[in-house]
């Protein structure tokens, strides 16, 4: 009996070749499955940001709201005599125009002028307790916004452009003008430098 004769081959590469296979491809899908949670929590992290940059540009739209509606309220209490104060104001006019036309020293106009005198003093009062206050600039520069030039003229010893004579005072109400003063303004001489701007005496 030969020794050379070949022993049969019992190999089982095929069985370890299906088994690398089938780890393979587990392994494959289950990276898959990582990337596509990776993926998934992605998108889930961009929504979350969207919805949370959303909910700060509403919750500032409210605080914005809100504050416009406070402002809005806190001026109707504040502006909502407007109207009637400048009804005031010509009745307020009426008392000093008839306090400076007084004439007399008899104790009859003694009287009304006391009188008149003690009611323009009850309007200011009224006046200081809804806040308006009066505008008589005399001697203070002159101010665009407050005060409406009805003339210039030269005057000795007067800054340019200061209020040197006021015709009718002027009115705010809590801050806001409900009436500018009506004003004459110191102007510069031909001597003095042009260097002040010049008031439109008719605005």
């Amino acid at each position: 009996m030969s020794t050379d004769q070949e022993a049969p081959d019992n190999t089982v590469e095929p069985e370890v070749t299906e088994a690398q296979a089938h780890s393979h491809t587990e392994l494959s899908s289950h990276e898959a499955t990582i990337e596509e949670l990776k993926q998934a929590l992605e998108k889930a992290e961009a929504k979350a940001q969207e919805n949370w940059d959303r909910a700060l540009r509403i919750q500032a739209e409210m605080e914005n709201l809100k504050r416009r509606a406070q402002k809005d309220v806190e001026n109707a209490h504040k502006f909502a005599v407007e109207n009637f104060a400048k009804e005031l104001l010509v009745v307020m006019d009426s008392l000093v125009l008839g306090l400076q036309a007084i004439q007399g020293e008899s104790p009859e106009v003694e009287k009304f002028r006391v009188g008149n005198e003690l009611t323009i003093k009850q309007f200011e009062s009224v006046f200081t307790k809804f806040n308006i206050e009066i505008l008589d600039p005399t001697g203070q520069p002159f101010n665009p916004e407050h005060h409406q030039a009805m003339s210039m003229q030269v005057v000795e010893n007067a800054e340019p452009n200061s209020v040197v004579a006021v015709f009718q005072k002027g009115y705010t109400l809590n801050g806001r003008l409900l009436r500018p003063a009506m004003v004459m303004v110191a102007k510069a001489s031909e001597q003095s430098m042009p260097d002040s701007p010049s008031i439109d005496e008719q605005a």
